[in-house]
């Protein structure tokens, strides 16, 4: 009876091994994958999992009969349906003692691509994986980005600024091809904007964690290198992930490098730059800038900002398409599903240690 008692046990222990993190444990015949849709109101329709868009994408994955999706909205029932979920979809919600609430997840999707809000992972449930968004609106964002340096070379910021003051000052500027366009974080969204730089003829510096080569980058630096390349860029373009090695990198000291005359575009995330130090060189009109994120958000009535000459501030609207971030985002879900049942890692899995 020992003997067999030893037999299980060593056979359970060899099946935990077979079933490494992110992959599906083993299911009933004809049981249905259940995916549960956290929704926040707050998010507005952009990131809304309408019943249309679940069907199409369902369609489009061709799981309409092997996926069962469950919702709920502002947190309200949410526990009833975790304890089936797989998978949960969601920006955020709550994930306190989650392995309890959920005994059968196994991973959960980020609807964003940033996952700040959910660091540290020790809420994870031991094999549960978590995924993101990343690269789904890359085509949208790479778009805005170089419409952003395109506004710093034709001197948009300092024309609106001019235009609030009531002044007739026409700034004139040469041509963009030759010079120089620095982007931190050379990723999905950065990568895309180094591609389009190169269509206007713009030498493109790129600095990423790995210092590896991408596409439309003439050189590749690393973290270590910016306040060499600082001096050396007409445009600087944020794109890095806010994780803790990448806050407050462009730092007083470092908005101290930049080139007089030098613009910024900050697409990804406030915590990266000291907006005091950066506020003090656009007010004595040294170098402008684009701006899309802010902390808080919404940005308060009361910031300085707002009347900050030499900025065109833009909602934190910049890569979100109202069309297809959502059923883009549904695609790579269900492409993930597939990845799972078939017992494959997961696309975008967030790695604790970088952060993303």
């Amino acid at each position: 009876m020992a003997k067999a008692k030893r037999k299980a046990a060593a056979k359970r222990k060899t099946a935990t091994k077979r079933n490494p993190a992110g992959k599906a444990a083993p299911r009933r015949s004809g049981e249905k994958f259940h995916l549960h849709v956290a929704q926040a109101t707050e998010l507005g329709d952009v990131f809304r999992v309408t019943p249309e868009r679940m069907r199409a994408a369902l369609k489009r994955a061709g799981m309409t009969d092997r996926v069962r999706v469950s919702y709920s909205e502002n947190g309200e029932g949410l526990d009833g349906h975790l304890l089936t979920a797989d998978a949960v979809f969601a920006w955020n919600f709550d994930r306190r003692d989650l392995a309890r609430r959920a005994p059968k997840l196994r991973w959960v999707h980020a609807h964003a691509a940033g996952v700040g809000h959910y660091m540290p992972l020790d809420w994870l449930p031991k094999g549960a994986v978590l995924t993101n968004s990343s690269g789904v609106h890359g085509p949208r964002a790479a778009e805005y980005a170089i419409m952003a340096v395109l506004m710093l070379n034709n001197r948009v910021p300092e024309m609106v600024t001019s235009q609030r003051e009531g002044v007739w000052n026409q700034v004139f500027n040469s041509g963009i091809a030759g010079k120089t366009l620095l982007v931190i974080g050379v990723g999905s969204v950065g990568g895309g904007v180094a591609r389009w730089a190169k269509r206007f003829g713009l030498k493109v510096l790129g600095i990423r964690r790995t210092g590896k080569s991408a596409p439309g980058v003439d050189r590749m630096y690393k973290q270590k290198d910016l306040d060499r390349l600082l001096p050396q860029a007409d445009f600087v373009i944020m794109c890095a992930p806010a994780t803790a090695a990448t806050r407050g990198m462009l730092g007083r000291k470092q908005i101290g490098l930049m080139r007089k005359g030098a613009g910024l575009v900050n697409y990804s995330r406030a915590a990266l730059i000291d907006y005091d130090a950066l506020r003090e060189r656009l007010e004595r009109r040294e170098v402008s800038a684009v701006l899309d994120v802010f902390d808080p958000e919404p940005l308060p009535s009361s910031s300085p900002l707002w009347k900050t000459p030499n900025l065109v501030i833009t909602p934190h609207c910049s890569s979100d398409d109202s069309e297809v971030y959502t059923p883009r985002t549904l695609d790579l879900v269900f492409r993930n599903v597939k990845r799972l049942l078939a017992g494959k890692p997961l696309e975008n899995i967030v790695d604790p240690v970088h952060q993303y």
